[in-house]
């Protein structure tokens, strides 16, 4: 698939980083994006919509990133989650591909960087 193609869900509480995250989306081309300020938020737009891809930070109130993961994978185990996140131990790492994330970016990041890893999830 061709990553201007894409359909994306940023999730992140910050609504500085969902603006940073939303213009790097942009920059890179992919034209269609929804944003949520909460696990809760996202869960209730995915289940509403078709995404090819979420991006989702870890730490945010309501719900965090890694039940967000997890709830998701029990509704769509093939869609690619990519976690950007400033939790960057390697524990944090292995926690989050082990609940089902594809990629993981620690913060901050560059749209070279999120363009590497769609690119990868979408070869």
């Amino acid at each position: 698939m061709n990553i201007l193609n894409l359909k994306v869900l940023i999730v992140d509480d910050s609504k500085t980083m969902l603006r940073i995250i939303g213009n790097v989306v942009k920059q890179i081309g992919v034209e269609y994006s929804k944003t949520a300020e909460d696990g809760q938020q996202a869960l209730d737009l995915f289940k509403k919509e078709e995404f090819n891809v979420v991006l989702t930070d870890w730490n945010m109130p309501v719900m965090d990133g890694l039940t967000l993961v997890k709830n998701i994978r029990q509704i769509n185990k093939e869609i690619p989650i990519i976690m950007i996140t400033t939790e960057g131990g390697k524990g944090e790492v292995i926690k989050a591909l082990k609940a089902g994330v594809n990629s993981y970016i620690t913060k901050p990041f560059d749209a070279k960087t999120l363009t590497l890893k769609l690119e990868s999830i979408f070869k």
